[in-house]
């Protein structure tokens, strides 16, 4: 049957609008639907991904986790090790890893090793993660740089460890950031600095004996 003029015009007209924009239409809805898949599939390789490391984490775990004041047995600290490389260097976007590296700075501080334990704090604050998808806990972001800054402290280097705990918003553990800068000042000489963050550790928490014990020897020397 042939086609009316009007019939003609807009099937010219459809074929127009295909040659200039349905082909761009096509390769966007093609675009879209490769990155909803691609979504997809990361999102069930993360799922894996998690599920691996945190079996992975649990067993290391087991082997490490003692009563206070029970040392960790070698040989189980020896297969936490291994345990813990692999989450760092096959499951580093996962929490796991970092709290895996939490532990093993940990096992380093135990065992003199501190230049090790900071190393392993220093990765964990590298690898931190930020953003709509993922995002780190605060809390472990601030027991990491009070660890790391009572590291550095210990080894004697109190311009970094000032630096590290003045750069910090403590928020919950603003105590424990407060006693260590009264540490810092006190290691540098610096009386006069050092019983003001003191005080100010006791009235940001509930000060523990040790704490008040510092505030009345200085508050005597002054």
């Amino acid at each position: 049957m042939a086609l009316s003029a009007s019939e003609e015009e807009t099937l010219e007209s459809l074929k127009r609008w295909w040659d200039e924009s349905g082909k761009q239409l096509a390769l966007g809805i093609a675009v879209v639907a490769a990155g909803y898949f691609g979504w997809q599939f990361w999102q069930n390789s993360q799922t894996q991904q998690a599920a691996e490391a945190s079996a992975i984490y649990d067993r290391m775990s087991q082997l490490i986790v003692v009563a206070p004041g029970q040392p960790v047995d070698p040989a189980s600290a020896d297969q936490a090790r291994g345990m813990i490389n692999t989450l760092k260097n096959e499951h580093s976007e996962t929490i796991y890893a970092l709290y895996a590296a939490l532990f093993a700075a940990q096992l380093d501080v135990l065992n003199g090793n501190l230049q090790s334990a900071r190393q392993e704090l220093e990765w964990l604050l590298d690898n931190t993660q930020s953003g709509f998808f993922a995002s780190t806990d605060e809390s472990l972001i601030r027991l990491a740089q009070l660890r790391l800054g009572r590291i550095m402290l210990s080894q004697g280097e109190t311009d970094e460890a000032l630096a590290l705990v003045n750069s910090v918003d403590g928020q919950a553990m603003q105590a424990e950031f407060d006693e260590l800068k009264g540490d810092i000042h006190l290691e540098r000489g610096e009386r006069d600095l050092a019983l003001p963050a003191y005080e100010a550790a006791a009235a940001a928490g509930t000060p523990t004996p040790i704490l008040e014990m510092k505030i009345t020897e200085l508050q005597g020397a002054m």
